[in-house]
């Protein structure tokens, strides 16, 4: 007898699942299926699980696929329950292929191919699967497509490119299923889009989506002036859609924890946030104009810390960029706000690298988050008696743009039109600094 074995969490049984199992089946004579506990899809970074245990379990049993079912409860278990059952054959969906190469010794290794568009007609109309399409194809689009897979109840169905070759070459590579010539026909077949486009083109595609009543998901910054941002959240609240900026870092459960503990008052009342991001870019478009430049690609994250950590009602905003001979755009920028209450400096880059690291300033004592602070995994209260200095740690799983991911899911789910962990407010007021600061920066060699 040919053993097989194959694991998942099964949350919202669809088609997709049932052909993997057939194909599982099929390799075989037995077949095993592992079904992941909460803990175990928590700690493995799996979010927006709909359904609990036993009913995710009762589904896989329905299905009358499974000749036997077990709970899979920890890592490494993989590597117990081959020798246990007696396993012949792991299997598992080619969206992993490579990840499971290890367990080739202790049996044989087959990554299914993976059900593209997992959506079939039973899962189009089942209630809580979000159809999403992702308009562009660089390479923030393609880290989205990996870690949407950690992300229960969402199914890429199509991608749109102004390119179609473009959008044909992304799907075939992800194992996607339709590449459209249209954005028309892209927003006529989802429920939400996820734009990773140049800055310059956010608006555009954002408004066409809120007026077809489609959810949008739109990269950072979502527009680099106020005017457009606001105009974009006054649409999706017109047409009751959720419309949300992806900035990871906000929805991360290590900087959601961070802002909590500081705003607690631990710290006393912050009177200063310092905050730091930057990278080196040898080419490409964030060292073109006109829209390029330090402060349009990323002043988005520590503005975002500024404004958790102390609030909205700034005062002024005072800018100071570097831009070479030669250069198209500024490549290191400090926007400096100013409140009534405090003072916070934002620092980007990217012909210029430093430290990116955050420090918020208190009465009390001081929060420090090293670099990178925006993949916030770790903190540390401090004060002058360091006896009571108190050090944080938290998860921040892959890229972090599943958690994004999982916010803008379950608000459709739920439909709830704003988070509280990213406020259109918050994200207006980012992108009125943003215009400001880069038309009024003052320029030094």
């Amino acid at each position: 007898m040919t053993r097989v074995i194959t694991y998942g969490t099964f949350d919202l049984f669809h088609e997709g699942h049932r052909r993997l199992l057939e194909r599982a089946k099929a390799l075989g004579d037995y077949l095993i299926v592992g079904i992941t506990t909460e803990n175990f899809d928590d700690a493995r970074g799996k979010l927006n699980v709909a359904q609990p245990l036993m009913e995710r379990i009762r589904n896989v049993e329905e299905s009358g696929l499974a000749d036997e079912v077990i709970i899979e409860e920890y890592e490494g278990q993989k590597v117990q329950d081959i020798q246990k059952y007696n396993v012949d054959i792991f299997a598992i969906g080619s969206d992993w292929k490579g990840k499971f190469d290890y367990l080739g010794d202790y049996c044989k290794v087959v990554y299914l191919e993976r059900t593209k568009g997992v959506s079939s007609t039973q899962l189009r109309n089942q209630a809580g699967v979000l159809k999403l399409g992702v308009v562009g194809t660089g390479r923030i689009a393609s880290r989205f497509v990996a870690e949407a897979r950690y992300v229960s109840g969402v199914s890429i169905e199509a991608v749109y490119s102004r390119r179609f070759s473009s959008a044909k070459e992304f799907v075939d590579r992800l194992e996607l299923e339709t590449a459209v010539e249209t954005y028309k026909e892209l927003l006529d077949s989802v429920k939400a889009v996820y734009i990773a486009t140049p800055h310059e083109s956010h608006y555009d595609y954002a408004k066409q989506a809120i007026l077809a009543g489609v959810h949008v998901l739109c990269e950072k910054p979502m527009t680099l002036t106020r005017a457009q941002t606001a105009e974009l959240f006054a649409l999706a609240k017109e047409h009751k859609v959720v419309l949300l900026e992806a900035v990871k870092t906000a929805f991360s459960p290590g900087f959601q924890r961070m802002v909590a503990v500081a705003r607690m008052g631990f710290i006393g009342r912050i009177r200063s946030v310092d905050a730091t991001f930057t990278k080196l870019v040898p080419s490409g478009r964030e060292l073109e104009g006109p829209d390029g430049g330090s402060i349009s690609e990323l002043a988005t994250y520590p503005l975002l810390a500024a404004i958790k950590l102390i609030g909205t009602d700034i005062e002024t905003v005072t800018t100071h960029s570097l831009k070479r001979e030669g250069d198209q755009v500024e490549v290191f920028s400090r926007i400096d706000l100013q409140y009534s209450h405090a003072l916070a400096s934002a620092r980007t880059g990217v012909g210029v690298k430093a430290e990116g690291e955050l420090v918020a300033a208190g009465e009390k004592g001081y929060m420090y988050v090293p670099a990178p602070w925006w993949l916030t995994e770790y903190f540390e209260t401090r004060f002058e008696d360091q006896t009571k200095n108190k050090r944080y740690f938290y998860k921040f799983d892959g890229d972090g743009l599943r958690y994004e991911l999982a916010e803008f899911a379950w608000m459709i789910r739920n439909n709830v039109l704003e988070s509280f962990k990213l406020r259109p407010e918050e994200s207006i007021l980012m992108a009125e600094i943003i215009e400001k600061a880069r038309a009024e920066q003052q320029y030094f060699a």
